[in-house]
């Protein structure tokens, strides 16, 4: 009994280091899941400032008004001054000055958060927040989604620290107003959203401009009445802000059905006939309704196929998996990130619902492979699909088809050269165990 119980013991604090800090005198820094384990740097106070932010206490000290505000900060600060000016804070019957934001004492000043903002934008808080009951991906759970992440705290930090310069919309609202000057109009024009929705994992702004939307304000959007409410009829083709958070409704998460495409989502659930039907009203506003209940289905289509093809080659990389033909094999390379049962019980994890390993460092080649044609090609012909920009939908859906063909072919030439035993392979571990990156990820984390 005594063995059993000291065994249980050490196995939780294995598997639960973060319990021990309970009877350590400092907490720890960092936040999140894996708080004990990483420690923000300076950045990280603008990034997440109600977490990190610590007051200047080493310049002047005092409580001063507003209006002593600006007259200083004119002198140290004049472009931030002179947004402010320019905005609806300064040209309000009562002003909204520095300290409504900041605080008047000097040495307690605060960064902005989003309940900062509420105090005066209660509505717009609560949109925000209802997201949350939708879980990922939203903005309301987008700083969540980062520290949350095992390989946000094993990683070095370097790689990790910019996923924060978008992420951070979860924490402060001038990921989309500009600072000091929160004019809407900025917020309302494509490029506000796109500062973050770039790139292989959500090639909004490419899919977008690829559409006839895109298309129409590329040509004639820097004509146009940004100062007008996101209503019908006030924009002749819409942007981002417009269909996903119509009438300025601080909400994006309503009308995501197939969970952003990276996602199966049984299209007849509860919320998201709901969500179908937000999303078909919005259509509706420049388009007849049998358009948009089109649209759902060319877009069901294309779903259903996608999700064919990537659960057949997801079969494919199981199956090596039983037959251990995956190499480096789950024991011969650093376990994935923070994953303790990992170190105990090494497993190669294939697809999504074991969770997304093969975005990291530590997998085989043919692994890769399927996490790029799941995560890239996949997300991007979703994209192209729910953008309305069927060549750039075409495109990506004829790249998931080649490379699925070339991890097929991966997977016979593997299959080919049966189970990796001493005779008939190199030892990889010490490779993959010592190597140059994973000594670096060791060293500086």
């Amino acid at each position: 009994m005594w063995i059993a119980h000291h065994c249980l013991v050490a196995l939780l604090l294995l598997l639960c280091p973060h319990l021990v800090w309970s009877g350590l005198p400092d907490p720890p820094l960092g936040t999140g899941e894996h708080a004990d384990a990483w420690k923000p740097d300076p950045m990280h106070e603008y990034w997440d400032p109600a977490n990190h932010h610590r007051p200047e206490t080493e310049t002047m000290a005092g409580i001063f008004p507003g209006e002593v505000c600006l007259e200083c900060h004119a002198q140290i600060t004049p472009g931030i001054v002179k947004d402010w000016r320019n905005s609806g804070h300064a040209r309000a019957q009562q002003p909204v000055l520095c300290p409504a934001c900041h605080g008047e004492d000097h040495q307690k000043l605060v960064f902005p958060t989003h309940q900062t903002c509420g105090n005066c934008h209660p509505q717009r808080l609560a949109e925000m927040e209802e997201e949350k009951k939708y879980g990922f991906p939203s903005h309301a759970l987008a700083m969540e989604r980062a520290v949350d992440a095992k390989h946000f705290a094993d990683k070095p930090k370097a790689e990790v620290t910019a996923c924060l310069q978008c992420h951070s919309v979860g924490s402060k609202c001038d990921s989309c107003h500009t600072r000091h000057r929160f004019d809407p109009a900025e917020a309302r024009r494509p490029e506000a959203c796109i500062t973050c929705h770039s790139g292989p994992p959500h090639p909004d702004d490419d899919s977008y401009f690829a559409s006839a939307h895109g298309q129409k304000y590329l040509e004639e959007g820097a004509s146009w009445s940004w100062d007008k409410p996101l209503k019908k009829g006030n924009y002749p083709a819409p942007g981002c802000a417009y269909c996903h958070m119509r009438e300025g409704k601080h909400q994006v998460a309503d009308k995501a059905v197939w969970k952003f495409g990276i996602r199966e989502i049984n299209p007849r659930t509860a919320e998201n006939v709901i969500k179908r039907k937000r999303w078909q009203e919005t259509c509706a506003d420049c388009h007849p309704a049998p358009v948009a209940l089109s649209f759902f289905n060319a877009l069901d289509a294309e779903r259903k196929a996608a999700w064919n093809l990537l659960y057949r080659v997801e079969g494919l990389l199981k199956s090596l998996r039983s037959q251990d033909l995956l190499r480096p094999a789950a024991s011969e390379r650093p376990p994935y990130p923070m994953d303790r049962i990992a170190r105990l019980f090494p497993r190669a994890r294939i697809g999504f619902f074991e969770g997304q390993a093969s975005a990291f460092y530590n997998v085989s080649a043919i692994e890769r492979d399927y996490f790029e044609l799941w995560y890239f090609d996949n997300l991007a012909a979703y994209k192209g699909m729910a953008h309305q920009a069927p060549a750039f939908q075409r495109r990506f859906a004829e790249r998931m088809h080649q490379s699925a063909q070339q991890i097929e072919n991966q997977a016979k030439r593997l299959s080919a050269t049966g189970p990796h035993t001493p005779s008939n392979s190199m030892d990889l571990k010490s490779i993959w165990l010592d190597g140059e990156y994973t000594r670096f990820n060791r060293d500086h984390n």
